[in-house]
């Protein structure tokens, strides 16, 4: 299986692309973003653009590939609807229309988040903005398309977030999640079984689009 992955440098797509690079069965993951993962493996070839949702000039590098792992995303805090809307909606279905575009036959799945408002009408901004982005993502005409809900993600293996606050609140959190994703698995995951889950709705697919963290890890 071939994996073009987005957004691998963040705390989810580390841990995508680590469970990508140590399944025998992916071949070839290809790493879209700004930056540098800063690993090196066979498996791995990185193309690294200023925008990652303008691929007119490097759409032959973007065929053949089975899935599309997209694990970018943005806080809301701060941000109005319409600058959200544009670094969530408009950016996630840029890039997902290319890849529906250049490879039909590809899974595709989009990281979302635990709340997601699906009617697009509930009060949350980002609920809304991220129900719209599903929805949209489910019309494209991919073979299969999933929508992943996480809750709180465990880091394993060295998986990291980008953000010093992040950082010391997963730190802190750790002994408790540990606990959780043992005894209430619709609370917590982790890294690892986000990336296992992904490979795994990209080989046998699942019984329903959306997913949430139970759904999440139960998929083996």
């Amino acid at each position: 299986m071939k994996v073009l992955l987005f957004g691998a440098t963040g705390m989810v797509g580390q841990g995508v692309l680590l469970e990508c690079l140590r399944d025998p069965g992916v071949t070839a993951v290809l790493s879209v973003g700004r930056a540098s993962t800063g690993r090196t493996d066979p498996k791995l070839r990185e193309l690294l653009l200023p925008d990652p949702s303008v691929l007119s000039a490097v759409e032959s590098q973007l065929r053949g590939f089975d899935a599309c792992f997209f694990c970018l995303g943005v806080s809301s805090a701060g941000m109005s609807e319409e600058a959200y809307r544009r670094v969530t909606y408009d950016l996630t279905l840029a890039v997902a229309r290319t890849v529906a575009r250049l490879d039909p036959q590809a899974t595709f799945v989009y990281v979302s988040g635990a709340g997601t408002d699906s009617s697009e009408r509930g009060r949350s901004m980002w609920a809304r903005v991220k129900g719209a982005t599903e929805n949209a993502l489910m019309r494209l005409p991919f073979r299969a398309a999933y929508m992943f809900r996480p809750g709180f993600i465990q880091p394993l293996h060295g998986v990291r977030s980008k953000t010093a606050l992040y950082r010391w609140a997963y730190v802190l959190a750790s002994p408790i999640a540990s606990l959780l994703v043992r005894w209430a698995p619709g609370a917590v995951t982790t890294s690892e079984q986000v990336g296992r889950a992904m490979l795994v709705v990209a080989r046998r697919g699942a019984p329903k689009p959306l997913l949430e963290t139970a759904d999440i890890n139960a998929l083996r």
